[in-house]
């Protein structure tokens, strides 16, 4: 166990998905665990579409069946459509009967809020409001000194608190990879997206599945459609930067995007917009370091990939995750920093590096994933894909992963040692491993 002069065991930077996820788990084990955030809460977050994946991992976590008294819409599918009405839809029972075949739609505010009182109720502190100026991370090479946070509290006030292990979850503020200039840009990444909320959506409008969300691509982009809660619809349209640049009025662009995808179009139906378009910048980068002495970078604090196929925040609460599961290794000895640092920088680098490939395929196919779907080998089955778009980053068997992990000019990190095991359903991997039957769900 480390002995020093530190306030808490661990302190976590950032109180989204990842922060709380990693201080609910931190605080589980035992840990003395803060966790503070520079915004109030609930805080506006563009809406979420959730992987199925997502089922698994809150089921791991212990908190599916709260997440279902929520209300969050239910989602069982995604359609894939272009201009002329044509598509394609994923259905998560394709995954097989041992996962979960359901997830959420959510509104941010809200979830982030349910994750946040879930790491309170574990026996996280929280102090939000508190904006964090510097960090002084101790030597590499010092075991135990501890890391000491300076930041500015809701009443102006300039104060510090020191924990012997860091996790940034500071999402794209990135408090540390800008501290130690470790962000790199991924320019061939680099979109735009401009959407609105829409209110008095009628379900029957709808062609396709309920709760579905819809994916519509077109010559200059794809269009979303996100049902965030009842007779709520997310849309927004994903660009290249000179798109928007070259458009007089970015009103009618967008409403020129949405017009362009039929089937959401349809489903949009009478409902209004609320409020003029919104942008968002969708600027993705990554570290090659994610992880230091006793220092752990999750989420987006990291890396951030494009949202197209919704992985961000699956991503970041398994990085969160994990991020305590060493935290609490190395503060009760049972592994040193170095051997947690070597466990965590697999994992994360293998689920960020499978969801980049997938995007950059995707968008190397013009936005038409049908087409890109059309042209895989053989070797490729249609349960991987679907397996892989649902989340499977970590699987061994997916020969979808295994064909984009091929590429060499979709490489994004330095080298690593690929991580496998899925963080969501570790049962069927010691199923596999023993050939003993594993059910863990079908809801």
């Amino acid at each position: 166990m480390i002995q020093n002069a530190a306030d808490y065991d661990v302190v976590v930077i950032g109180a989204g998905p990842a922060g709380s996820t990693a201080a609910r788990q931190a605080a589980l084990a035992g840990l003395r665990v803060l966790i503070m955030d520079r915004d109030p809460f609930p805080r506006f977050h563009i809406g979420e579409s959730l992987l199925p994946y997502m089922s698994g991992l809150l089921n791991q976590l212990g908190l599916l069946e709260a997440m279902r008294r929520q209300g969050h819409p239910v989602k069982s599918g995604a359609e894939f459509s272009d201009t002329t009405g044509r598509f394609h839809r994923v259905c998560f029972t394709d995954q097989g009967p041992d996962r979960f075949h359901t997830t959420f739609q959510v509104e941010r505010s809200r979830f982030d809020q349910f994750l946040l009182d879930s790491a309170v109720e574990a026996g996280a502190t929280v102090r939000l409001q508190s904006d964090v100026g510097d960090i002084d991370l101790a030597a590499d090479t010092d075991p135990d000194t501890p890391h000491v946070v300076h930041y500015t509290g809701p009443d102006g006030a300039a104060t510090q608190v020191r924990g012997s292990v860091l996790i940034d979850a500071s999402g794209r503020t990135g408090l540390l990879s800008a501290k130690l200039g470790l962000r790199k840009p991924v320019e061939r990444l680099k979109m735009v997206a401009l959407y609105r909320h829409y209110t008095g959506v009628r379900e029957e409008s709808n062609p396709g599945w309920r709760g579905d969300v819809q994916i519509g691509n077109h010559a200059e982009g794809w269009v979303w459609a996100i049902p965030n809660s009842e007779g709520t619809l997310s849309v927004g349209s994903v660009m290249r930067k000179p798109t928007l640049r070259a458009a007089d009025d970015r009103e009618q662009l967008l409403s020129t995007h949405i017009s362009r995808i039929p089937r959401i179009v349809e489903r949009l139906g009478t409902a209004q917009s609320q409020g003029p378009a919104r942008q968002e910048s969708d600027f993705c980068y990554y570290a090659d370091r994610v992880v230091g002495n006793r220092w752990f970078q999750v989420g987006d604090a990291a890396a951030f990939v494009d949202p197209i196929f919704s992985g961000g925040v699956y991503l970041a609460m398994t990085t969160g995750m994990q991020a305590s599961v060493e935290a609490a290794a190395i503060l009760d000895g049972s592994s040193t920093a170095d051997e947690s640092a070597g466990r965590f920088t697999s994992l994360y680098k293998t689920g960020y590096d499978t969801y980049f490939r997938l995007v950059q395929g995707f968008y190397e196919y013009e936005f038409d994933f049908g087409r890109l779907k059309s042209e895989l080998p053989d070797t490729v089955d249609d349960k991987s894909v679907s397996l892989l778009l649902g989340g499977d980053f970590w699987g061994q068997a997916n020969t979808f992963a295994a064909e984009l992990r091929s590429v060499p000019r979709w490489d994004l990190f330095e080298p690593f040692e690929v991580h496998y095991g899925c963080p969501a359903y570790p049962e069927l991997e010691r199923a596999e491993r023993t050939g003993t039957p594993a059910t863990v769900g079908t809801a």
